[in-house]
């Protein structure tokens, strides 16, 4: 049993909760990040969504706000991809993570269960 396992299942009956390394629970640290991620690539549609209707009347064309912001939802999807790839990464090993936790306490439940 690795230490993270004595510290979520401990002998005594007691709970004690686990700790990462970096001091959140993976299932917050999740949250957090998934929260920040979506933001930021809100914030880029708004960006662009500002820039295309900027281009358009320096242009002199009126361009409807709706029609900009497809515009930057499609643009943004790409574009998101390539600038935020970093966060992306660091989610999916939060998933990863989470899954894991998971799957260890199906697993240990399933043990628990056919002891019985």
């Amino acid at each position: 049993m690795s230490e993270r396992d004595e510290s979520t299942h401990p002998t005594d009956g007691s709970t004690v909760p686990a700790t990462t390394p970096k001091g959140s629970s993976p299932g917050a640290r999740l949250a957090r990040n998934m929260v920040f991620y979506t933001i930021v690539r809100l914030l880029l549609v708004l960006a662009l969504t500002l820039v295309i209707i900027g281009l358009g009347s320096l242009a002199g064309v009126q361009i409807p706000v709706l029609v900009a912001a497809i515009i930057a939802v499609v643009i943004a999807l790409p574009l998101s991809m390539v600038l935020f790839s970093r966060m992306r990464a660091q989610i999916n090993s939060d998933i990863a993570e989470v899954d894991a936790g998971r799957r260890e306490k199906h697993d240990d439940l399933r043990r628990r269960m056919n002891e019985a």
